[in-house]
């Protein structure tokens, strides 16, 4: 641990150091300001490792760290979500790992939790496997650790097919902002003006026709998305694999650089989601998360399968909450014509009023392109009503919504614990309501939106017996 961690922040870093040493063209204050960040960072690892103490018993896992501010923290045993296994590049080359124990709605990234940086690897399969079994007694707790010996059922696994659903992700677009601004901070550094040849460049393709202006632009940007979504994709996802490990775990791993393995307790498990962004749609690919006992979906935890073809999203569905058929597949109920409406309305109107007050303080074209945006917006709202449904089959509650970013799912009935019917201005007036079936899974809360008031209702009362009866008959 005095190696690996002062070595992770220093990977972190280095980026700095070479803007400060090798483009500082021998400033001393340059030289001065690295070497004190490299020490900081060394005596900030060994303080960390002269100061950190655990300890796992039967009912819960504590640790102490900190020397100025003293830390104690302890998380119960029953508590316990998930338990996350990280190798960062530094941990990989000596054989150790970071344990995170994940331990519900709190967990959110940045957030370091309770996490126990470093121990080998063998170690923390062991840990991994005894922090998701209540044990009883340190006997049982030993024995609880044997079967994770034998092999795990694999539920999926890294297919490089799916590399085509990477360029649909628009990870690339993002990739390549924060690639070009690291290249125009060093650029600055070395003096160099990268502005006036890509100002040159610019001027050559604007005198160039329209025709090819813009077939250019488009052939750069596409070509730079796709391959920097690709990129990011292999880094994140290089090696996943999706395993029913034998102590009742569904267990995810993944990563090239950064290795990844997060297990969750089958039963904290309350359903699964499945993300359909519209990019990602239109190629007929999704992916999924599940939907856990404690566990926001904020986080990277709840990941189930990375982006990849529906057909599989709906398969790994099926798998992992051991059903013949994905519930995920089940055909939905549409929505009232009322809901329509309302989504037309939203999404033409703003338009329309936006294009009759622009002509007095825009120029002329401006509205005519507002204009010709009303097509594109209505097709938008007709696609978030098609989107809509719910179902109810004999052990989920589906439900779906969304167009830029479409979502499925499905929610055990078992894992209901209430809900809550909303009904806003306009809602009222034209019939309709939103029924929220609240959880201590994910969300806290799934929706059913714009759906008939008596269609809601009785949904509810399907969907969870007796729990809603004694409102309706008042």
């Amino acid at each position: 641990m005095l190696i690996v961690r002062p070595l992770n922040e220093l990977l972190g870093l280095v980026p700095l150091f070479v803007g400060l040493l090798v483009l500082g063209r021998g400033e001393t204050w340059r030289l001065l300001a690295s070497g004190g960040v490299i020490v900081a960072i060394v005596l900030f690892g060994l303080l960390r490792w002269l100061t950190t103490r655990y300890r796992i018993t039967t009912e819960q896992v504590e640790m102490h760290t900190g020397l100025f501010v003293r830390k104690r923290l302890a998380v119960p045993r029953d508590r316990i979500r998930t338990v996350d296994l990280t190798a960062k590049l530094g941990h990989r080359l000596f054989g150790l790992s970071a344990i995170r124990v994940g331990t519900g709605q709190r967990d959110q990234p940045g957030e370091d939790g309770l996490t126990l940086d470093a121990v080998s690897s063998g170690e923390a399969e062991r840990l991994r496997v005894l922090l998701l079994t209540i044990a009883r007694s340190d006997a049982s707790a030993e024995e609880s650790a044997e079967p994770a010996e034998r092999p795990g059922v694999v539920l999926s696994q890294w297919d490089n097919a799916w590399l085509r659903y990477a360029p649909l992700t628009l990870s690339g677009l993002v990739a390549a902002g924060a690639l070009f601004g690291f290249v125009m901070n060093f650029a600055r550094e070395l003096d160099i003006e990268v502005l006036d040849p890509m100002t040159e460049a610019a001027h050559w393709v604007a005198d160039q026709p329209i025709g090819l202006t813009v077939a250019l632009f488009a052939g750069v940007v596409l070509l730079v998305a796709t391959l920097g979504s690709v990129l990011v994709y292999v880094v994140q996802f290089w090696g996943y694999r999706l395993t029913r490990e034998p102590d009742d775990t569904v267990r995810v791993r993944r990563g090239l650089l950064t290795t990844r393995s997060v297990s969750v307790a089958e039963q904290r498990l309350r359903g699964v989601e499945l993300i359909e962004p519209l990019l990602l749609r239109a190629g007929r690919g999704a992916h999924a998360k599940t939907v856990t006992t404690g566990l926001g979906r904020k986080g990277e935890s709840n990941l189930l399968l990375p982006p990849a073809p529906v057909a599989e999203a709906h398969r790994v569905s099926a798998a992992v909450l051991r059903q013949d058929e994905s519930p995920t597949s089940t055909p939905l109920r549409r929505h009232p014509l009322a809901a329509l409406r309302r989504r037309m309305l939203r999404a033409v109107a703003p338009l329309l009023v936006l294009a009759a007050v622009l002509p007095w303080f825009a120029p002329s074209w401006t509205w005519q392109v507002v204009l010709a945006l009303v097509p594109f917006s209505a097709a938008l709202g007709w696609d978030r009503y098609r989107s809509l449904g719910h179902a109810l089959t004999d052990r989920h509650l589906l439900a779906r919504q969304g167009s830029a970013i479409r979502e499925t799912v499905a929610l055990q009935r078992t894992g209901i614990i209430g809900w809550r019917v909303s009904r806003s201005f306009f809602q009222r007036r034209a019939g309709l309501v939103t029924i929220s079936a609240t959880t201590a899974a994910g969300n806290g809360a799934y929706h059913v939106i714009d759906v008939a008031e008596a269609d809601g209702l009785a949904l509810a009362d399907a969907a969870v017996p007796d729990l809603l009866r004694p409102f309706l008959e008042r």
